[in-house]
């Protein structure tokens, strides 16, 4: 049986374990936690080939806790029942744990079933996911597990994996592997912090080179082919991929940082968020740069029209353009802040009596006459077409809700105010 290259390369005791020395360190919680050999209710959150179910392995071993294993995609609340009933003392004198592979895919139902087997003790739990558990994992179960988050390894510790790797091929398969540390470079580069994809991404490149006089030659071009020909990008459309991305464009965007929001522009149509993009780009014409250069917000909407007609590849190049002009613009959130405020004030009751003389007198109900109606003074018949009266409801008539930014647009309009107003 050929065993793939990650599998046999496995860890199998926490200091082979690549990355996560903020959690699995000397003085990591979890290697307190598990060097205690009292592991409670356990909740593993980070993307994938990061150690996840390999710490779960492990721990299973430390604790004397004999380990199944099931995944939320393919598992069911009978599954779980199944395992609990077969619990033997001779067979699992130290209890049962159960690792749950994207425990996010349980609904609300199944999920709170679990919190039954977490309370009697009859397992422990070790819950994976590669979404915010705050998001998907409901706060019963939250409540009773410990999270700890798992993150990207870094490209010199994926480095070490595959050096592992080379030397366990070398061993087992008696042969000579020459690979320079540009290859490795390259494919730690790529793997996105994810040492199974690398492990994997060297495995290809070892297939695809060819054994002469026990050698296997690992030619630094060809590899770059190899990868080049085998996908090995990973995007998760509705996950924290997803949203990292969007918030990374739009906050680059508002920083003014033309670079960064053109490559993370780059990432994001390679990954197909066309429709996504142009949203958030609007989103940032209206939002960040506003008033201080409203011609902006017309000009943005033709590139997004322009982009959603082409298509790709095309559409990239007004996309590119908007993206220029709203990250080099000068900016200002006076009309976001002007309106979030007062949407907190409506939400929070504010709701009061509109003043009379704004109401809509034709469809007055009040046996009042009309002399006795406050008169609406029509703006259009006095001069600068302006007249001092109430707008706002009398319990809210001095709020201030729009304060001007410090800007030639909003200054400008400011001081027209104050001139018409005076």
């Amino acid at each position: 049986m050929n065993i793939p290259l990650a599998q046999r390369l496995r860890p199998q005791n926490l200091n082979e374990i690549c990355g996560q020395k903020h959690i699995l360190g000397s003085d990591g919680l979890l290697t307190k936690i598990i060097d205690s050999g009292e592991v409670p209710n356990l909740i593993f959150y980070g993307p994938p080939g990061t150690g996840k179910t390999t710490v779960a392995r492990i721990i299973s071993e430390k604790t004397n806790k004999k380990l199944y294993k099931l995944n939320a995609t393919t598992a069911s609340l009978s599954d779980i029942k199944e395992i609990v009933t077969s619990i033997n003392p001779i067979i699992a004198p130290n209890g049962v744990l159960l690792y749950l592979d994207e425990i996010q895919y349980f609904n609300k139902k199944q999920q709170q079933s679990l919190l039954e087997f977490l309370e009697n003790g009859k397992i422990t739990l070790i819950a994976s996911t590669t979404e915010n558990p705050y998001f998907y994992i409901y706060n019963a179960v939250l409540s009773r597990c410990h999270v700890f988050e798992f993150k990207p390894v870094e490209n010199e510790e994926i480095k070490k994996a595959l050096e592992r790797a080379v030397k366990i091929i070398e061993n087992s398969e008696n042969i000579k592997i020459k690979i320079d540390g540009k290859t490795f470079d390259t494919i730690a580069k790529i793997s996105g912090g994810d040492v199974r994809k690398a492990v994997n991404m060297l495995e290809i490149c070892l297939l695809a080179t060819e054994t002469k006089r026990k050698i296997k030659n690992i030619d630094y071009e060809k590899t770059a082919e190899v990868l080049k020909n085998n996908s090995f990008f990973s995007y998760n459309k509705t996950g924290d991929d997803h949203f990292d991305l969007l918030s990374a464009f739009q906050k680059s965007l508002r920083g003014s940082d033309i670079d960064a929001a053109i490559y993370y522009l780059a990432r994001l149509l390679d990954a197909g968020e066309l429709t996504s993009v142009c949203r958030r780009l609007m989103v940032c014409a209206c939002e960040d740069v506003g008033l201080a250069y409203p011609q902006i917000i017309p000009i943005v909407k033709s590139c997004v029209d322009i982009a959603l007609q082409v298509g790709m590849p095309e559409s990239r190049i007004p996309l590119a353009d908007a993206v220029v002009m709203v990250a080099s613009s000068p900016k200002s959130n006076s009309a976001y802040k002007a309106i979030s405020t007062a949407l907190k004030d409506v939400k929070s009751g504010k709701i009061y009596q509109i003043p009379r003389h704004l109401q809509n007198i034709h469809c007055d109900s009040s046996e009042k006459s009309e002399s006795d109606i406050p008169e609406y003074k029509y703006p259009h018949d006095f001069k600068n077409h302006w007249v001092d009266q109430q707008y706002l409801p009398s319990e809210l008539k001095n709020v201030k809700y729009y304060y001007p930014g410090e800007n030639k647009n909003e200054k400008s309009f400011d001081e027209y105010l104050k001139k018409i107003k005076s």
